[in-house]
């Protein structure tokens, strides 16, 4: 694939790592590629970073045909910098895109795509600890008509932030309320898609929870209302005896890249790790007799995330004294070591550019 480089005139001063927080700042460019029927995919470009201009009538803006990803950069003690299973994030893109009926994009462009646009803004990539280059692809449908029908044109747009902690809290346990009135996907729906509008409907939720001093939601099956599914914007997993659960990953679960690499690592750790259906009258119960050990949220933002309080109907429980796990420590660490080559990547996780 051909891609174009516009070099901006204008380089933007770099904020201080100590001030990032979360996709506040954007890096000077980003990449651009256009897509109809005729022509597939074409002018790959990447640009000075700008306000995208688009058509009122715009698929997007009144149907929601929209996807994105979400991936890091990482600056290593050697200066290099690698990516974290990107071809996961590829072929994930590509699964959603078949799910809102938006063109794929073949494995090998897509990647270099991605690859091209970090070589050009990896001087963006911050050093201190913690610290990352989130990159943002997402692409939506841009046909210039109203009416609700297949997509003949889309734009694929990759941008990047250089980022902090997602959550202030850092890796301290966050509090977590569990949602009994919204839900945020069903089974046949979009829920293992990467789009808006999944995220857009927890919206609500996330706001009541948050005015009540909750960082995120733990989601409930759409149709019974019984089964554990997501918390807030991440995959969750839980430490019960000798256990560790995660949800099966039904058809309205994101298939989460940290989630899978999550389940590698423990099973390789020796620890008995599955997949399955937990209901919530199982974790009460394991609340209430105390096996409920540990539990974490995992993804990409956040790596991982150690629970510390979940309630459920104004009822209470704290989890490990409101600490950080043992197992969840160790994931967090192994993760973490890996994405920022402080560890040895034995499983071949990492991509670096060069």
């Amino acid at each position: 694939m051909k891609i174009t480089i516009t070099k901006t005139a204008s380089p933007k001063t770099k904020p201080n790592d100590s001030e990032l927080g979360f996709g506040k700042y954007f890096t000077d460019h980003m990449l651009i590629s256009d897509y109809n029927e005729d022509e597939g995919w074409h002018n790959t470009r990447i640009v000075p970073f700008e306000n995208l201009s688009i058509h009122p009538a715009s698929t997007v803006l009144h149907y929601g045909t929209e996807i994105f990803e979400g991936l890091k950069a990482y600056r290593r003690s050697d200066g290099k910098v690698q990516l974290f299973r990107p071809m996961e994030n590829v072929r994930r893109l590509n699964n959603s895109a078949e799910r809102l009926c938006l063109p794929q994009i073949p494995e090998e462009d897509s990647l270099q795509m991605l690859i091209e646009f970090v070589k050009c803004e990896q001087d963006w990539t911050p050093s201190s600890p913690g610290t990352s280059l989130y990159l943002r692809p997402f692409m939506f449908g841009n046909d210039e008509t109203l009416g609700l029908h297949s997509i003949k044109n889309a734009r694929y747009v990759i941008i990047a932030s250089p980022v902090g902690s997602y959550y202030k809290e850092g890796i301290n346990p966050v509090r977590i309320m569990i949602e009994d009135e919204d839900v945020r996907a069903v089974r046949g729906g979009t829920g293992y898609a990467k789009c808006g509008g999944n995220y857009a409907a927890s919206t609500r939720a996330g706001e009541r929870a948050e005015k009540k001093g909750y960082s995120q939601v733990l989601w409930l099956d759409g149709v019974e209302r019984k089964y554990i599914e997501e918390v807030g914007a991440m995959n969750v997993m839980f430490k019960i005896g000798d256990e560790i659960v995660t949800p099966k990953l039904t058809g309205s679960i994101l298939p989460g890249i940290t989630r899978k690499s999550c389940i590698e690592v423990l099973k390789n750790q020796g620890y008995t790790v599955n997949e399955r259906l937990l209901s919530l009258e199982e974790l009460e119960k394991a609340m209430e007799d105390g096996t409920l050990e540990e539990a974490w949220g995992c993804g990409t933002a956040a790596v991982v995330s150690p629970i510390g309080e979940l309630c459920y109907k104004d009822k209470k429980c704290i989890i490990n004294n409101g600490k950080i796990g043992k197992v969840t420590q160790e994931l967090y660490d192994t993760l973490t070591g890996i994405q920022w080559g402080t560890m040895p990547d034995t499983y071949g996780w990492t991509y670096e550019i060069k």
